[in-house]
């Protein structure tokens, strides 16, 4: 029965997890226990030998090897951060073992081929290579050890696999890298594959146990409390980086020991599908393009915001039925594009201070950071070498996933989209980039469908602050900046958007439109900008500024790792923003952004705007969805507002506050606390109202309603509660 199931998990194409994952839970039970460890290690090795081979690079990896097993073009003299090619040796490794190993490649069992991996070995075991970037060596390097020898071992010389096991012991659940986070994963699934390798059953036991237990949430390095994930000490927002390597190499490992007596729980797999839904797959667009303003130094690499594959959500349907429906959406909106994207959402990361928004036809964010965050990750290994601001209350937008892919090494990195940034000669150094905030009135309100972002913004770089807020309805949202001010003689601008440039370019001063010829433009009395299925209405005209049009960079402007690619080059960009002017006192903006919908559309938005702005100063911001009934409210200070007529509402301190009337009725208020000080909101709403939860008493004397809307508490300190009111 065991040759069968083993038999069969070699002959399987495409998902071979599927295949093994349904077999093994038919048949073990006829096996016994006794089997589990040969089919973890035929698992194991079933993943490595997925894929087909290139001939013809396994051909040029055989005729270019040196006669001291290394090859040409690979620098082996610079073990530095920004260099260690020398992972392109054991890479190189790696693929020569699949082609010795695989059931279809033309090399299997080549003597040819196991010599020059015995050469190419032979040769590292000899230098014993360190880089001075710890990761190469603790998991890099070890990594494609290990698969060496799970794939060609029993075939290699006993000396030369004993002499390789120091070098994959590297990887073990003491070393430096092995923080709670998403390397000790890592790490620990490096050191489970080896010891299944040396047949070490009692430790690999331990370390599964391990690797089960890392799935939890932390206050510290870890998975946090809303689903996002921070891979060091400053809080930044690792989601996307760190945070998926975590949720992968749980997933590979849950399929691997799945149908045996290591199989992890349905509690660790459910919790670890919430993470994947509602952390890294809300850090999304349409669940399947990454969040560009999420991404941190990664976006120095070409292909950082390529569309993630179906893999993973795949493999976490084999584990549990949890949430099923959820995941297959996100398996068809990878596998057949952003139109089976259903789900609509309001999502706030308290811990990170990060703001995602989705609809069937769009996709946007807000990042911010607090006396609580970092603004931005370090430039480790020389990425990311001009990222300062890119935490400025940074507002990327999303209807095709496209608008931003590979756009780094031309962009302006002082024309951030959404950021107020104060413009200078040339940014800081790059060891300036990460900076703590001054300010902790940063936050969100959301009832998990509609939402709105705040940020009492004071510049960690310059001195520069501003009130700023997003609004998010249906259709689209406004964008509003109070009290901007900036004790310096340089310019000040807000970017709506700088992003690749498709199509042509229109612009309206409200009695018809007229298309831009390419270059730099400084228009007056603008009603509305029209690009690339995107309208930016300005509710009062606007004087703006637009560039068009090619722009040239390097990527090696942003990155000095010598993989960086050193040849120029040039994008058409699109790029729209508004001047401050130099020393502004109490500037303003107002902007409404309308995705997904033609130049038509626009016009007759821009003519009736289905929001209307209630108030935008330093003390209040506040907008109204005429359609809808609901009010979104920033209270920078204690304050009131007139919603409609015989409808006001007082709050006593600062907060952020969502009120839904229906039939001029409220019906219900969502709240938050941006300073994660107070246990509870305190409103006066000028109706008669009750609620279940007691939070609204009558005050009989004026027939107000006061509402008392505790909040969250400890690790939940910043999100919303939703109190519903009849």
């Amino acid at each position: 029965m065991k040759e069968l199931l083993i038999n069969l998990t070699k002959k399987v194409s495409g998902y071979w997890w599927e295949a093994v994952f349904i077999l093994a839970v038919c048949l073990i039970p006829m096996w016994g226990s006794a089997q589990d460890i040969p089919l973890i290690k035929d698992r194991i090795v079933a993943s490595l030998l997925e894929g087909e081979i290139n001939a013809a690079t396994v051909a040029g990896l055989l005729d270019s090897q040196r006669a001291d097993g290394t090859w040409p073009g690979i620098n082996y003299e610079d073990v530095s951060r920004t260099g260690f090619e020398h992972r392109l040796h054991s890479a190189n490794l790696v693929l020569l073992s699949k082609a010795y190993t695989q059931h279809t490649s033309k090399f299997r069992r080549s003597k040819r081929v196991l010599q020059a991996i015995e050469r190419g070995l032979s040769h590292w075991v000899e230098q014993d290579y360190f880089c001075d970037n710890w990761w190469h060596n603790q998991i890099g390097t070890p990594m494609n050890m290990v698969h060496v020898m799970l794939l060609v071992g029993s075939s290699l010389p006993s000396d030369l696999v004993e002499a390789t096991q120091p070098i994959i012991g590297r990887a073990h659940l003491n070393a430096s890298g092995a923080r709670p986070s998403g390397d000790r994963i890592k790490i620990a699934g490096i050191l489970a594959k080896n010891l299944l390798f040396v047949n070490n059953i009692a430790e690999f036991e331990e370390v599964i146990d391990v690797i089960e237990g890392e799935i939890k949430f932390a206050e510290g390095r870890g998975m946090q409390y809303d689903y996002s994930f921070h891979h060091r000490e400053d809080r930044v927002n690792n989601t996307l980086s760190y945070g998926l390597g975590y949720a992968d190499a749980f997933v590979e490992w849950a399929v691997y020991v799945a149908g045996t007596k290591y199989a992890f729980s349905e509690e660790k797999s459910r919790q670890l599908i919430d993470y994947y839904l509602d952390g890294i797959a809300k850090t999304m667009a349409f669940g399947k393009y990454p969040d560009t303003g999420a991404k941190n130094r990664s976006i120095a690499r070409p292909g950082a915001l390529k569309p993630m594959a179906a893999d993973t959500p795949k493999k976490l349907l084999l584990t549990t039925n949890y949430r099923r429906q959820e995941l297959e959406e996100v398996i068809a909106t990878r596998e057949k594009g952003i139109d089976q994207q259903t789900r609509s959402h309001s999502t706030f990361f308290w811990h990170s201070e990060h703001f995602t928004f989705q609809r069937p036809h769009y996709f946007t964010s807000v990042r911010m950071y607090s006396t609580r965050n970092a603004n931005m990750e370090v430039p480790y290994n020389s990425e990311g070498l001009k990222n300062h601001h890119r935490g400025d209350g940074t507002n990327h937008l999303a209807v095709t996933g496209e608008e931003y892919a590979d756009i780094f090494p031309v962009m302006d990195y002082q024309k951030i989209p959404g950021a107020t940034i104060l413009q200078k000669e040339e940014l800081p150094d790059e060891n300036q980039i990460q900076k703590w905030g001054s300010t902790e009135f940063v936050g969100a309100v959301t009832d998990g469908t509609y939402g709105m972002a705040a940020f009492d913004f004071k510049s960690a770089h310059d001195p520069l602050s501003a009130k700023k807020a997003w609004f998010f309805f249906d259709e689209g949202y406004v964008c509003l900046g109070a009290g901007i001010a900036a004790r310096s003689g340089r310019q000040v601008t807000t970017t709506v958007n700088q992003n690749l440039l498709r199509g042509e370019v229109r612009v309206s001063h409200g009695t018809g439109d007229r298309v831009l010829a390419s270059g730099s433009h400084e228009l007056e009395g603008i009603q509305w900008v029209y690009t690339d299925s995107v309208g930016y209405v300005f509710p009062q005209q606007q004087q703006v500024r637009i560039a068009n049009g090619p722009i040239g960079g390097k990527w090696t402007d942003i990155s000095r790792q010598s993989s960086s690619p050193t040849e120029l080059v040039t994008k058409n960009v699109f790029s729209l923003w508004l001047d401050h002017g130099f020393r502004p006192a109490n500037g303003s903006y107002s902007y409404v952004v309308f995705p997904a919908v033609d130049r038509l559309q626009v016009a007759k938005w821009a003519d009736s705007l289905p929001m209307e702005i209630l108030s935008n100063t330093s003390d209040l911001q506040a907008v109204k969805h005429k359609i809808s009934g609901l009010y979104q409210l920033v209270f920078y200070r204690a304050g009131e507002l007139a919603l409609e007529d015989g409808l006001t509402v007082k709050m006593d301190s600062p907060g952020l506050v969502m009120i839904q009337v229906t039939d001029g009725k409220v019906t219900q208020i969502t709240g938050s606390d941006p300073t994660r000080r107070l246990a509870a909101l305190h409103l006066r709403v000028s109706q008669s109202l009750s609620d279940s939860a007691g939070m609204a008493a009558l005050d009989a004397p004026s027939g107000d309603t006061l509402v008392r809307l505790a909040l969250p508490q400890g690790v939940f300190a910043g999100k919303s509660m939703v109190l519903e009111l009849k």
